[in-house]
C-alpha cells in the first residue's frame, strides 16, 4: 500500500515537474500564438472570399455599360477564377511556395479590379449608377478589411517566429516540430526599394 501510494507521489511529482518544464520552455506561448496565427489568417480569408462575392455582382452591373473596356473586364473574371481556385487550407501557410501562389494570385485580383475602377471614371452612366456606386463602396470598404486583417496577421506571424527563432524556446520549437511560419511580403518590393527617378528637363515638344 505504501509503496503504491509512493509511485503515485513521484508520477504525480514527475506530471508537476513536466508541466513546469514545458511552460518554461514556451510550450503553452506556442499553443496560444499558433492559435492566434490561425484565427488571423482566418479573417484575411474570410476578408477575401468578402471580395470574392462582390466580384459577379460588380461584373454584370459593368457589362449593362455599352462599350465597356472588355479586356479590362475579362481580367478581373480571370484573376478572380485564379485567385479562387487556390484552396486555401490552414496548412498552405506551411508551405512557402503555396502561400506566394496564393498571394500573387490575390494580388492579380486586386490590380485588376484597381484598373476596373479607375477606367469606370470614364463612363458617366456608371458613375450615375447608385448600384455600382453602393458596390464601389462595399468593394472599397472590403479592401480595407484586407488590410487591417493581413496587419493582424503579419503581427501574429511574427510574435510567432520570434519565438521560434529565439533561444531556448527553438529548442521546444526543433523538439515539437514548430516550424517558422511564411508571412506576407510586398510584391514589388525590388521596385520599390529603388529611389524614383526625378527629372526637371522640359519633354521634348512633338
Amino acid at each position: 500500500m505504501t509503496f503504491s501510494l509512493s509511485r503515485r507521489l513521484l508520477a504525480a511529482l514527475a506530471a508537476i515537474t513536466a508541466a513546469l518544464a514545458l511552460s518554461g520552455c514556451g510550450y503553452n506561448d506556442f499553443q496560444r500564438l499558433d492559435e492566434q496565427t490561425k484565427s488571423a489568417w482566418s479573417e484575411v480569408l474570410n476578408q477575401y472570399q468578402r471580395r470574392a462575392d462582390l466580384i459577379p455582382n460588380i461584373v454584370a452591373t459593368v457589362k449593362g455599360e455599352a462599350n465597356f473596356e472588355q479586356e479590362t473586364l475579362t481580367k478581373v473574371v480571370e484573376a478572380r477564377a485564379k485567385a479562387t481556385s487556390i484552396q486555401a487550407t490552414p496548412e498552405l501557410v506551411n508551405d512557402p511556395a503555396a502561400f506566394q501562389k496564393f498571394q500573387a494570385a490575390q494580388g492579380e485580383l486586386s490590380s485588376a479590379l484597381s484598373r476596373l475602377l479607375v477606367v469606370s471614371e470614364n463612363y458617366p452612366n456608371l458613375k450615375a449608377n447608385q448600384g455600382f456606386q453602393d458596390l464601389r463602396v462595399q468593394l472599397e470598404g472590403t479592401e480595407n478589411r484586407i488590410t487591417v486583417a493581413r496587419g493582424r496577421y503579419v503581427k501574429a506571424v511574427q510574435d510567432y517566429n520570434v519565438l521560434a527563432r529565439s533561444f531556448p524556446t527553438n529548442l521546444t520549437a526543433m523538439l515539437f516540430s514548430y516550424k517558422v511560419k511564411e508571412n506576407f511580403a510586398v510584391q514589388n518590393e525590388a521596385q520599390i526599394s529603388q529611389p524614383p527617378a526625378v527629372s526637371f528637363d522640359k519633354p521634348a515638344s512633338k
